[in-house]
């Protein structure tokens, strides 16, 4: 999949994929990530890609022309554009599963007060929010969207059963998880967990985690 980042800060996102599991899908050209400066599509000598909003008010607004020269710069007939803003649909399990089936993906990432309404209706196919609350600018979301998407493409995770049993994928959150020692600070594995039987095991499993849901998320019962 190839990923096209659009934002003020390219540099923000040198660490994130250069770790882990992101940094070896990018290694086995499983993800194609490329960084680009919207101030590079600017039309003026100091590159200045903001202004002061029409009506007034506090901040600045980033203007148009760079945006969408920026976008136009990479998008193609398979290209799905995002941009990332509090104003967006909320970010889930089935949406990022659904993002990890595109060909190319290019994330806007707002700045600023936002970006004009025009680059928005000429060159955006959706916006996305990865919850109800602002950052300083998008860029951590485009980090979010990526590792929650990435999980669903074949060959990024060992085994895809990790994000196929996941929190969410059953409608409710994971199950508690246990490993070696048995017994830590008076605290033992469950017996069912030890004794083999994988129909127990699976039945306990979805036990508890519909016991937690009910207690951390009663409202994906809804």
């Amino acid at each position: 999949m190839r990923i096209d980042i659009l934002s003020l800060f390219p540099g923000y996102f040198k660490g994130p994929f250069d770790e882990s599991m992101l940094k070896r899908a990018v290694e086995k050209d499983i993800l194609d990530i490329n960084l680009l400066d919207i101030r590079d599509y600017a039309d003026n000598k100091r590159n200045v890609v903001d202004d002061r909003p029409y009506g007034g008010g506090p901040g600045m607004v980033m203007m148009p022309g760079p945006v969408v020269r920026a976008i136009r710069s990479v998008r193609g007939e398979k290209s799905l554009v995002v941009h990332l803003s509090p104003q967006g649909k909320r970010l889930d399990a089935h949406k990022a599963r659904e993002l990890s089936h595109c060909e190319h993906l290019v994330l806007l990432c707002g700045h600023y007060e936002g970006i004009d309404q025009r680059a928005l209706d000429l060159e955006v196919d959706e916006e996305l929010s990865i919850g109800d609350y602002v950052l300083t600018n998008g860029c951590l979301s485009a980090i979010v969207v990526i590792d929650a998407m990435a999980r669903f493409i074949p060959g990024v995770l060992g085994d895809l059963r990790s994000a196929e049993e996941d929190s969410f994928e059953g409608g409710i959150l994971d199950c508690p998880h246990y490993t070696r020692p048995v017994e830590y600070e008076d605290l033992a594995v469950p017996e069912v967990l030890r004794q083999g039987n994988h129909k127990e095991i699976e039945k306990w499993r979805k036990d508890m985690a519909e016991k937690k849901t009910r207690l951390q998320r009663p409202d994906l019962f809804c």
